[in-house]
């Protein structure tokens, strides 16, 4: 990394801030280059000489410098209990708030940039079944950590969202297979920070709605939220998720073997868990429900996008992906 924790500079991607293009980051005043989205948010590089080395993911979700304070603390926390107590391996990471002089305040969560073609679901059309086997026996053993975790503690809970685009590869060059033994995984979705004390989640899940239209707020708030945010504490709900995305990943060939290895991980290695087997049917009703959710969310908040440009000629504060193949 080129790039010291202390010597972020705040004035930088403040200025940054000030010139982005929503719409086109490359075209922003300080160009930006996409390299990954996410259901909710884009991760960007931002091409200036002295961040080289980062990502960047911005949430301009907050109102107030309670928010901001409450979700800076348990983004960090969150990462170094994920590191140091459980012994899963996060990027570096910080964050920077800005407040760009109109509508919600910003925090831009940043991280150490993995090489190219690291993040796991490229992975998957690199390697050959049997890597791809070896990929998700490590993931699987990574998840196992939590739970056990989560079972040696009294009063807290901590989740992962698991799905394979986001863990990565620590290496300096791409292999072309794994191999039994050590796999140097690292969990990169850590400014999404599940955990639970006394049975209450301490990330205020509502924030995220902010992205949504306001006229659907009530309805996901209702119908999913709760529900999205859950089967991440859930051991077999959790790997159903994992298998689901590969359909997003257009690896549907996986989806049958992964199955089978992940009932006889859960099998082997939860046996107290006494966790029921995953059905190919149950994943394939999984995908299609989590599918519809979030390419009718996405759809809305293209919609809402055209409202506040077009019709209320206000700003809209989200960079949107674009089309995702599901």
């Amino acid at each position: 990394m080129s790039v010291d924790a202390h010597t972020i500079s705040s004035e930088l991607l403040e200025r940054f801030e000030k010139g982005i293009d929503l719409m086109n980051p490359h075209e922003s005043t300080i160009p930006a280059r996409i390299i990954g989205y996410g259901e909710i948010s884009t991760i960007f590089e931002i091409l200036e000489p002295s961040l080289r080395g980062l990502a960047f993911k911005r949430l301009p979700i907050f109102r107030t410098e309670e928010e901001i304070r409450s979700y800076e603390h348990l983004f960090h926390e969150y990462n170094r209990i994920i590191e140091k107590d459980i012994g899963i391996s996060v990027p570096w990471c910080s964050s920077v708030k800005i407040d760009p002089g109109y509508g919600n305040q910003v925090i831009y969560c940043i991280q150490e940039k993995l090489i190219e073609g690291s993040i796991c679901n490229q992975l998957l059309h690199r390697f050959n079944l049997d890597s791809n086997i070896l990929l998700l026996q490590a993931v699987l053993r990574e998840m196992k950590k939590v739970h056990d975790f989560n079972a040696s503690q009294r009063r807290m809970e901590l989740a992962l969202d698991a799905q394979i685009s986001n863990w990565a590869l620590r290496c300096e060059t791409l292999p072309d297979r794994l191999t039994e033994g050590s796999i140097p995984l690292v969990y990169i979705d850590t400014s999404t920070p599940l955990m639970r004390i006394d049975g209450r989640e301490q990330l205020d899940t509502e924030l995220f709605l902010r992205s949504a239209p306001s006229f659907l707020v009530w309805l996901i708030k209702l119908f999913f939220l709760k529900g999205v945010v859950t089967r991440y504490y859930d051991p077999h709900l959790a790997v159903v998720d994992l298998i689901a995305n590969l359909y997003k990943e257009q690896r549907d060939d996986l989806v049958e073997p992964f199955i089978a290895e992940s009932n006889r991980f859960l099998a082997a290695e939860l046996t107290h868990m006494n966790i029921e087997p995953i059905t190919l049917k149950e994943v394939r009703s999984y995908y299609r429900e989590d599918a519809f959710i979030w390419r009718l969310y996405l759809g809305l908040r293209k919609f809402d996008r055209f409202l506040h440009r077009n019709v209320m000629k206000k700003p809209y504060m989200y960079i949107l992906p674009g089309k995702i193949k599901r």
